[in-house]
């Protein structure tokens, strides 16, 4: 991955793919820009679950699900302005969930996760509410900021990566942390769906 923290050699990604038990998924987050190179990195590391960091075209994305279809394909979408909205009828045939983060795969040095910055949540929400595919929320999520996160954009999950890391290495009090605002912000959501019901 040219940004973002820890990225980990293949062998590696093989081993733990290996021990995860159903029904837990592995994703591997690629950088990989074509169908074919996707598709061998998968093979390669035996995940259940690709994450496609790049904006493929729509010809690689087609052909990614023709040469991977028992594998699990989830579009990373930057936010940067409200062209993403666009991009949901670009891949919504060809993946089966997305994942709106912060990077800017336009830069000089592409950012494409890992950046740390949160980006604006209305787009994220509007995206979520016109999306035929579960969405997942990441970019710049921290323990102070989930629950507010969840409760606006109301993702289908939510993605870290530097907001529960202390000098570049995973916190377990922030991991805590964040996981207990998941917690606390998904009671609520669920508390109010169900008071709306009745």
């Amino acid at each position: 991955m040219p940004s973002g923290p820890g990225p980990i050699p293949d062998e590696r990604i093989a081993a733990i793919a290996t021990m995860l038990p159903p029904p837990i998924a592995g994703f591997l987050l690629t950088s990989e820009t074509s169908a074919e190179a996707i598709a061998d990195h998968v093979r390669r590391t035996g995940v259940s679950t690709v994450q496609i960091v790049s904006h493929l075209g729509p010809r690689d994305s087609a052909e990614l699900a023709r040469l991977l279809p028992s594998v699990r394909r989830v579009q990373v979408i930057h936010v940067e302005d409200r062209r993403v909205l666009d991009l949901i009828d670009v891949y919504a045939n060809h993946v089966h969930a997305f994942l709106l983060d912060s990077g800017r795969p336009g830069a000089a040095v592409p950012e494409l996760g890992g950046t740390g910055r949160v980006h604006d949540w209305d787009l994220s929400r509007a995206f979520v509410e016109v999306s035929p595919h579960p969405v997942f929320l990441a970019g710049g999520l921290t323990p102070e900021n989930v629950g507010r996160a969840i409760r606006h954009v109301r993702p289908f999950g939510v993605d870290l990566c530097n907001g529960v890391r202390v000098a570049g290495r995973l916190n377990r009090e922030r991991l805590t942390a964040f996981a207990e605002a998941v917690q606390a912000a998904d009671g609520a959501l669920v508390g109010r769906a169900t008071a709306l019901k009745r």
